[in-house]
């Protein structure tokens, strides 16, 4: 129940004039009767805080800033409708500070400035704190995630910065460094379950008006995909079908149904048991029978997928993991085909984006499968944790800035394409792991001719 759009203003507030892409005040005003139920049900403590209990955890971070009200910049990272804005909200209302919000979308380096300033002034005269909310903080430039850094260097806010993105790659070291990393896990189905329920009853929202069925409340569960606001979206829609069947049969009980549902979802429900079993064997039979290279079974997994509502998304996602674990060099055209299955889901959606995803998964499924990539990292990696990690080759060292070279760095370097063939005998890998042989290519495929190029490279560059 994050990332919500809206912009909620406080009349007469000391942020007037920021414009457009900031507000300040609190979430809590927009509880009002017409609100969408993803606001009205925002959780207000950590307690009411859905999933994440390695975040809500006694002695967590999180809980030390709320009930320690220290000032510590964060930054939030994880899938949407998993907390991020709720996260915020409860910073801003359990700790008394005034919350700001910027969006990344529209503000520019001119709004963060000027939100930074207004916190700074607020503090000065009245010595109240402020949250200042950035969503989607990755859509900043270096410039303006630049801009935030006084803000938080000398404390005038406390930045609580959201993003569905690696924080490694969209922000900057500066920031990054001087913030603490906190990462959302998907919300289950048991947790949207709860979420639905809480909704159902609760005074915030529909206060008891309708009774949803066990089914319509996991077919719901399915279309959300682990993201509560979703849930609740579609949860609201539902009930709204409801009452129009109420009000023309004049029924007095409320009642959402499976078909209920369906229409408010625009969705077919695919039966699944309802412990949800028959949803992971589903995902799990589909990629197995692309491994295995039985299209045909693919195709029915990927049908019943289609038809359940699962989101697209998801299914290009596993299509992308299946090209490098399963086919990888086999056919060094897999990978391509699945990213740009998945941009198209991007683009054109459902129910286009169906025919893409077929496309996608008869690809993969006939081509030739080889798992040395897989296996190839997996050691690698294994080495890694075992502690096998030597000192960089000095003639692969960089020499580039001043005094490299009278550290001996890049003495002896061969240029590769100074060799013949473009391949030089050299030493690449430390000491530590100068024989192993991570990558071992099958003869499946267009690894065939992988395998005997790397035969032949590999014994150059070790001199044998």
């Amino acid at each position: 129940m994050d990332d919500e759009p809206q912009l909620f203003d406080t009349p007469g507030s000391s942020a007037a004039g920021f414009g457009p892409a900031a507000s300040v005040g609190s979430l809590a005003d927009a509880t009002h009767s017409s609100a969408p139920l993803a606001v009205r049900m925002r959780p207000r403590t950590l307690e009411e805080l859905v999933g994440q209990e390695q975040l809500r955890a006694p002695g967590s971070p999180l809980r030390q800033l709320v009930e320690g009200d220290q000032s510590l910049s964060l930054l939030l990272w994880g899938p949407p409708g998993t907390g991020k804005t709720t996260i915020a909200s409860i910073i801003s209302q359990q700790t008394g500070r005034r919350f700001v919000e910027v969006s990344a979308v529209s503000a520019g380096v001119k709004e963060v400035r000027s939100a930074i300033d207004a916190a700074r002034r607020q503090l000065v005269a009245t010595g109240e704190e402020t949250v200042l909310f950035v969503d989607e903080v990755h859509r900043f430039s270096k410039a303006q995630q630049d801009a935030l850094l006084p803000g938080v260097e000398n404390r005038w806010v406390t930045l609580v910065a959201a993003t569905t993105e690696n924080p490694s790659f969209s922000v900057i070291s500066p920031l990054l460094s001087r913030s603490l990393l906190l990462r959302l896990q998907s919300l289950t189905d048991d947790d949207i379950a709860a979420v639905l329920d809480l909704a159902v009853a609760d005074e915030r929202g529909l206060g008891g008006e309708v009774v949803l069925e066990e089914e319509a409340r996991d077919h719901i569960v399915r279309l959300a995909g682990g993201d509560a606001r979703r849930s609740l979206t579609y949860l609201e829609a539902a009930a709204g079908a409801a009452r129009s069947k109420g009000v023309s049969t004049g029924s007095t009980t409320l009642v959402i149904d499976v078909a209920t549902a369906e229409t408010a979802a625009d969705q077919a429900a695919v039966r699944y048991d309802r412990d949800g079993d028959q949803h992971y064997d589903v995902v799990s039979a589909f990629i197995k029978s692309v491994r295995g290279s039985d299209a045909d079974a693919a195709l029915h997994y990927l049908a019943r997928m289609i038809e359940a509502g699962e989101d697209p998304r998801f299914i290009a996602r596993r299509l992308m993991i299946l090209a490098s674990e399963d086919v990888g060099l086999a056919d060094p055209t897999a990978l391509t085909t699945a990213v740009a299955a998945a941009q198209t889901v991007q683009l054109i959606g459902m129910p286009e984006a169906q025919l893409t995803l077929a496309h996608a998964t008869i690809a993969l499924a006939v081509a030739p499968k080889s798992n040395a990539v897989t296996t190839a990292i997996f050691e690698a990696i294994g080495d890694v944790r075992a502690g096998k990690i030597g000192q960089v080759p000095p003639h692969l060292r960089d020499a580039h800035y001043a005094g490299a070279k009278t550290l001996g760095h890049g003495q002896g370097y061969v240029y590769s394409h100074d060799a013949p063939f473009g391949v030089a005998e050299q030493q690449y890998a430390p000491d530590v792991v100068l024989d192993a042989a991570y990558y071992r290519p099958t003869e499946l495929g267009a690894e065939a001719a992988v395998k005997q190029r790397w035969e032949r490279v590999r014994r150059i560059i070790r001199g044998k």
